[in-house]
């Protein structure tokens, strides 16, 4: 190990509830602040990330000497990591509100001024593979902005499940560096592949639960209601892989939207496979309407916890929301904790090539 990993240093922007800076701390590196405009993160990212402070600020209106200013943070400082995950709505293939998406478009450009003001040693940037492929992209404008800032980078679309994530989730992935004597990479695939089975379940600590079950304490194995029309949709639903198809031939239970319409949104009402890893968690994870969220064998979407587990949050991870749409949002957005210590990791050990 290198005994002076505890002089790494980051500041994570758009940072929600604290997935990466979670990762990250895991890896060893101080994250001394987080940004981001919501609010409704800021209990759930400070709680759990004690002494990373949270910012509550719109990067666009942030002054670049903010941090030199309130953390003494210094340009030019080899081991500062500066991690922009932005909102990726613009870019996302689930997007629906294009117009609304547009806020997010620029972010990447806001965060490159930090970059230049700084000039951090490592740059971390993940977001949704749209950003590489939709065409009115900002990532070719990023990419030139800090290689003329003198910074080198490897990227690449990844999969999550191929990092220790037991989630199917593929993202654009990026690590830069100015230094001269450092060799970068991605972290180094996993030989194995977790599934469902592997964390969710009771030999994992998750109790058989029903829809709608509240739980009061910490670990949030909290979980949504159902009607009593989806109740029976769930029942006639095959475990372990099943989906709405098993239930669209009986009137009282298929939906109007889906009528005659069998080849589109099959995930919808779906269960997971316990063999396999999860689909994407989303921010809608907690509704079985909204995608392949419903357990494998239980009548029921997957409770808050099964999705943070998912999301590879620490059991005691606590989300400090008022509801379960909120604590599903803050969930849904994070980069997995998982991945984030892997790239952590990978700038300390692997990247640092001084002697």
């Amino acid at each position: 190990m290198d005994k002076d990993n505890r002089t790494y240093k980051a500041i994570d922007f758009f940072c929600g509830g604290g997935g990466m800076t979670c990762g990250l701390r895991q890896a060893g590196i101080n994250v001394i602040a987080g940004v981001d405009f919501d609010n409704n993160a800021k209990e759930t990212y400070e709680f759990n990330n004690p002494g990373s402070v949270f910012i509550q600020k719109d990067v666009k209106r942030l002054h670049s000497n903010y941090f030199e200013k309130n953390f003494g943070v210094q340009k030019n400082d080899d081991r500062l990591i500066m991690v922009g995950c932005s909102p990726c709505q613009y870019y996302s293939i689930i997007n629906t509100d294009h117009s609304k998406a547009e806020l997010s478009k620029d972010l990447l450009m806001n965060f490159a001024r930090f970059i230049e003001y700084y000039r951090p040693g490592y740059i971390l940037v993940e977001n949704v593979p749209g950003i590489v492929t939709n065409k009115e992209t900002i990532l070719p404008k990023f990419l030139k902005k800090i290689e003329k800032l003198g910074y080198k980078h490897t990227e690449e679309i990844i999969d999550m499940s191929q990092y220790g994530v037991p989630q199917s989730r593929r993202r654009f992935s990026l690590i830069a560096t100015r230094l001269d004597d450092v060799k970068i990479s991605l972290p180094k695939k996993s030989e194995k592949i977790y599934t469902v089975a592997d964390v969710l379940g009771e030999k994992n600590g998750f109790g058989r639960i029903t829809a709608g079950h509240k739980d009061t304490s910490d670990f949030q194995h909290t979980v949504a209601g159902l009607s009593a029309a989806s109740l029976k949709r769930m029942a006639l639903t095959p475990h372990n892989g099943g989906n709405r198809l098993s239930w669209a031939d009986q009137p009282q239970l298929q939906l109007k939207c889906y009528i005659g319409r069998d080849d589109i949104f099959k995930d919808n009402y779906g269960r997971m496979w316990w063999n396999r890893p999860s689909p994407t968690i989303t921010t809608k994870f907690f509704s079985v309407s909204n995608g392949r969220f419903a357990h494998p064998e239980e009548d029921r979407a997957i409770s808050i916890r099964e999705g943070a587990t998912l999301q590879s949050f620490p059991k005691d991870y606590i989300f400090k929301t008022n509801s379960i749409a909120g604590a599903a949002r803050i969930i849904g957005n994070a980069v997995p904790c998982e991945y984030a210590r892997r790239l952590g990791e990978t700038i300390i050990f692997n990247c640092h090539g001084k002697k």
